[in-house]
């Protein structure tokens, strides 16, 4: 039976804290009271992970860590100390760095015909011709033109094994592309077997013959002649040094290059390419995190076999689920998980927005506590004070109050800016649906790209959760779905307003058929990221009114939680989910929950807190560099230093650059504005300098350290007695 859960302990491991180093505080834990260990990811994640969410190889225990061996030291540690454990695990992505995920490396050489092309997110049929049956790959710094012609591609061998290799990335070769290079090098070395080899290469089956029989014919075959080309180089010097001759001749020309690269089951492309042509989903917009078809049986029991052994055996007690909204179908997942682990505890990290329910008929036992971390910081907001901080606000910064219109445009802009691929491939289905209704078909692929956009960009939620067979949509959904397609006709008054009800109906399953179920799913996919990088990555660092409400599943709209609220919700939790997780800071919040707790404390002072902005403006103007950096930022850069000081130079400003980025207005991660960025740094630079700013600063912070400790021990108070 699961050890009994009382408080949770969590640790980031990586190869800086292992787990040797998380066994050694095993003793600490349980003199604090803790009852589990709660890790993150640990199965085998990219070279260099700090973090463990880039896994590579759900099959291993991660080396850095200590492989398999230093978990069963962990274990057996933990066990020693009555402690038990909680994963972390990453059903939705994996990430494809080279071959260190041998399952997307054996989708780059294999194309379609891959025996793991099922377990990846791939559209391998989109509208562009050009980019069918082929993986783009945006991963050059360059046009592939230009980049090619500079000699940065190069093929390489070695070991009787070839590769791409384009500055760190590496990539295999399709087996049939060889068959030109090796039959020149046959004929230089005179070697008949190198001869069979080329042409039982280039007779393999196409990589888009993709019936079973095929694709284990070509698998078996392709393994045998490689181990014959392997055999053969090893005993004949002649064949090796024909090889060597006739790649060092390919490198040597772009258009034999260029021939060779024409021929994979990948295309190489500029960087930007993924913003509008990329044929797999990602998670959220990156694009070396790629998803998977976790709702295939078979995809789920290769990925979960570790973890699933683990908790029939008791290492685990729990499991905590990373991202669910990026699951074609939550739920269906979810009830395949309890299924294998009947008594285990599973939370998941679902993200509520006010006013939305974790839905009750997910077997889990609640969220990682977001909602709660939520609840419990608005109780310190003072709402008397969201009238005066809301005028200063506009009046300091020049910026919009209409939080969820902000909230909105941040939505297009990423959508418009990174999202481009996820929103063309929704266009195309609807286009197709369009096509199969007489009524629809002259509605414009431009019109239909804009009526999923704005509908996209009106949802209040992540995501709804319409199952993909037909069945009864939950009120939830169809609520949701109505108000986003209502928002968005509204918005935009020169499309057909037809075209909204239509989407409506797909939407919410009045209108069935595959494609319009595939769209359902694909749009429910997409409205998560959307959300999550439009709202909690971009308008959270652009509304600053008070930043400590800027918070994954806040309000920044809304200003403080009133205690019957906070009870009412209490009394909830108890009745429907009395073994949630709550939280008051995670590895994800932009805040600690001590920031947050001083900075509630404006709400207590607005006048005192207007009073010291102006003042600090004014002495700082002399650090600004004409109009840089923006008056929003400003009043950012304040609160920072108000929450978090004392704080070192560097440490400000490197945050300060990534909320600039994160917020692009001025700055962003894919188009910087090195004269804005060297301007906001000056202007850190110059303030933090500046000893009379920084006195003022520190006696303004100082009657405010022992109420933010205050509302810290309270916030601590209730996580350990509410339910």
């Amino acid at each position: 039976m699961p050890r009994q859960l009382r408080a949770t302990y969590r640790v980031q491991l990586h190869a800086g804290f292992d787990f040797a180093a998380a066994s050694s505080i095993a003793d600490y834990l349980t003199t604090l009271g803790v009852s589990h260990l709660y890790c993150s990811p640990y199965l085998q994640a990219a070279k260099g992970s700090t973090h463990g969410y880039d896994i590579v190889d759900p099959r291993a225990v991660n080396r850095e860590l200590g492989g398999a061996a230093g978990h069963a030291r962990l274990s057996e540690a933990l066990r020693g100390a009555g402690l038990g454990q909680v994963l972390d695990i990453v059903p939705n992505h994996m990430a494809i760095s080279g071959p260190d995920n041998p399952w997307w490396w054996d989708v780059l050489e294999n194309g379609p015909a891959s025996r793991y092309a099922s377990y990846f997110d791939i559209d391998w049929d989109p509208p562009e011709t050009r980019l069918r049956n082929v993986l783009l790959l945006p991963v050059l710094a360059d046009h592939y033109g230009r980049v090619l012609e500079r000699g940065d591609l190069r093929l390489c061998w070695k070991d009787a094994t070839f590769t791409i290799q384009y500055h760190d990335h590496v990539f295999p070769v399709a087996p049939q592309s060889l068959d030109t290079l090796l039959m020149t090098a046959a004929e230089r070395s005179g070697s008949d077997a190198l001869a069979f080899l080329a042409g039982a290469l280039s007779e393999l089956p196409s990589p888009t013959v993709t019936d079973r029989a095929s694709v284990e014919r070509r698998h078996r075959h392709k393994t045998v002649l490689y181990e014959s080309l392997a055999r053969l180089c090893a005993e004949e010097p002649g064949v090796v040094k024909a090889i060597e001759t006739a790649v060092a001749e390919m490198n040597a020309s772009a258009d034999s290059l260029d021939a060779l690269l024409e021929r994979q089951n990948f295309r190489l492309a500029h960087w930007r390419a993924a913003a509008r042509d990329l044929g797999y989903r990602r998670f959220f917009d990156i694009n070396g995190l790629v998803g998977l078809r976790i709702e295939h049986e078979h995809v789920f029991r290769d990925t979960h076999r570790l973890v699933l052994g683990w908790l029939a055996d008791g290492t685990l007690d729990g499991l905590r689920i990373d991202h669910p909204d990026g699951l074609r179908d939550p739920e269906a997942y979810l009830q395949r998980l309890r299924s294998d682990g009947p008594d285990a505890w599973i939370i998941v990290e679902k993200i509520l927005e006010p006013g939305e329910a974790l839905r009750g008929s997910w077997p889990v036992d609640g969220t990682t506590g977001y909602d709660f971390l939520n609840r419990v910081s608005g109780l310190f907001v003072d709402s008397a004070g969201e009238k005066v901080l809301t005028e200063f606000y506009a009046e300091f910064t020049g910026e919009s109050t209409d939080w969820p219109e902000v909230a909105r445009a941040k939505k297009h802009q990423v959508m418009r800016e990174t999202m481009g691929s996820d929103l063309n491939r929704l266009t195309a289905l609807f286009l197709d649906i369009c096509e199969r209704r007489r009524r629809y078909r002259d509605y414009t692929r431009h019109e239909l790209h804009e009526a999923l956009r704005d509908t996209l960009a009106s949802f209040s939620v992540y995501r709804t959760y319409v199952r993909p067979e037909p069945a009864v949509v939950h009120e939830d959904d169809v609520r949701r779905i109505v108000e986003a397609t209502d928002s968005a006709r509204a918005h935009r008054p020169d499309l057909d307003g037809e075209l909204f009800e239509f989407l409506r109906d797909v939407l919410r399953r009045r209108l069935v058929g595959d494609l319009e179920t595939e769209l359902t799913m694909r749009f429910q996919q997409l409205a998560g990221p959307v959300m999550a990088k439009g709202v909690e990555d971009t308008a959270f660092y652009n509304f600053n009114r008070l930043v400590s409400l800027n918070e994954v599943g806040g309000d920044p709209g809304g200003f403080g939680v009133g205690v019957d609220e906070f009870h009412r919700a209490c009394a909830e939790t108890q009745a429907r989910w009395p073994r949630t997780m709550l939280a008051t800071s995670t590895h994800d919040t932009k805040r600690s929950e001590d920031v947050r707790a001083r900075l509630d404390l404006l709400s207590e002072i607005p006048e005192r807190w207007a009073q010291a902005v102006h003042r600090w403006a004014v002495r700082n103007a002399r650090h600004r560099r004409g109009d840089w950096p923006d008056r929003n930022a400003e009043y950012l850069f304040y609160q920072t230093l108000v929450g978090a000081w004392p704080i070192e130079t560097g440490r400000l400003t490197t945050y300060m650059a990534k909320a600039a980025r994160e917020a692009k207005a001025h700055t962003s991660w894919t188009s910087p504005d090195e004269t804005y960025d060297a301007a906001l740094r000056a202007f850190i630079e110059g303030a933090m300098a500046d000893l009379a700013f920084t006195v003022d600063v520190e006696s303004f912070v100082a009657p405010l350290i022992a109420a933010g400790r205050v509302n810290s021990l309270a916030q601590t108070l209730l996580k350990l007695t509410a339910p």
